[in-house]
């Protein structure tokens, strides 16, 4: 994995001075599940000549724009099965609720299909989610792809299949000219194919941040987009934290949103029992009137929620609604080393 080369993301953030004497007095910590201890099934690692399916179960996408993601998915080898939801369109869905069941549905029963991969994210998961069977996948695993949206996807299989996941870039965020594509987002490409044909270990580095708290452990790997993952907060799909090294990411929210959903993960436990967290990319939505912005950075929102706790904490990771954003494979376990020197992820 010496070829890809992980930087710190710098792009995108509106950085904020660090208030330290921002921190709010900590509240008592709320009662927490034990940690799973249940095992993770991991799928078997594709090869050369097997079939991944691609369907659209959030947003609407057309057969045009899959094209470079095809080519590239051909081109390490792999057959591609088209869904039926590629070129539906459902106002903002890519189809019907009960369209975009039947396509899921047939891809997870279809043992010809060793993953299906996520077309774009939007929204749409949370409306189909309890209407789709996941007893094949128990029987059958195989690797569900994607991120943002698909976060659904990844905490409800967490949590009632025990199969791992792989949180990563989707078929819209694949170069049209890969050729004339950035080193960076060939790399992002590629550690998808690392990933689901095992090429070896993944490994993930990041750059010291002054934020960071320093500190090395083991744990399975959970985590994702942190609206979503409020928002299941409470249902069935809701995720089990105790444990685990969390990993959050968020794009195109108020600061003052980030708080709330932050103060959802403490006052829930979720972040009373974690092995270590990770806090990738934070993209902020500006208020229209500077007045109104919350006076703290996304280091202090974190750090008052954390203050009491002794996990490692590392911010600015390469995993997001950025070009930076590498796949990470969700309920396998992982070290997480946090030193001065920088932040390393690796999978055991």
């Amino acid at each position: 994995m010496d070829r890809i080369k992980f930087i710190k993301m710098t792009a995108g953030l509106l950085p904020i001075p660090f208030l330290s004497g921002s921190l709010l007095a900590g509240s008592s910590k709320a009662q927490s599940p034990e940690p799973d201890a249940k095992i993770t099934v991991c799928p078997p690692y594709l090869k050369k000549g097997d079939q991944i399916g691609i369907t659209s179960p959030s947003g609407y996408i057309f057969l045009n724009e899959l094209l470079p993601a095809i080519k590239q998915l051909n081109s390490w080898g792999l057959q591609v099965k088209i869904g039926r939801t590629i070129g539906q369109r459902d106002g903002t869905f890519g189809g019907t609720d009960a369209l975009r069941v039947q396509d899921f549905q047939e891809m997870l029963d279809d043992s010809a299909i060793k993953a299906i991969l996520c077309a774009r994210g939007g929204y749409g998961a949370i409306r189909i989610i309890d209407k789709i069977d996941f007893s094949r996948l128990r029987a059958n695993p195989k690797w569900v792809i994607g991120f943002s949206d698909a976060t659904v996807f990844h905490c409800h299989i967490a949590t009632h299949c025990h199969v791992a996941t792989l949180h990563s870039k989707m078929c819209n965020s694949f170069p049209d000219d890969w050729e004339k594509a950035p080193a960076l987002q060939k790399d992002t490409i590629l550690s998808i194919r690392d990933a689901l044909m095992h090429t070896g270990k993944m490994e993930y580095k990041s750059i010291y941040n002054i934020y960071n708290r320093t500190g090395r452990v083991e744990g399975d790997l959970i985590g994702g987009n942190l609206r979503t993952i409020e928002n299941l907060s409470g249902t069935p799909s809701g995720i089990q934290a105790a444990g685990k090294i969390l990993f959050l990411e968020e794009t195109h929210e108020y600061l003052y949103n980030m708080d709330r959903m932050l103060w959802n993960l403490k006052r829930s436990g979720q972040l009373s029992h974690l092995k270590g967290l990770i806090i990738g990319a934070m993209v902020r939505q500006q208020q229209r009137n500077p007045a109104d912005e919350l006076n703290r950075s996304i280091y202090d929102l974190v750090s008052e929620k954390t203050k009491t706790e002794n996990f490692p904490i590392t911010f600015d990771f390469p995993v997001g609604h950025i070009i930076n954003n590498f796949a990470l494979k969700c309920g396998i376990r992982h070290t997480l080393e946090v030193s001065r020197q920088g932040t390393r992820l690796i999978e055991i």
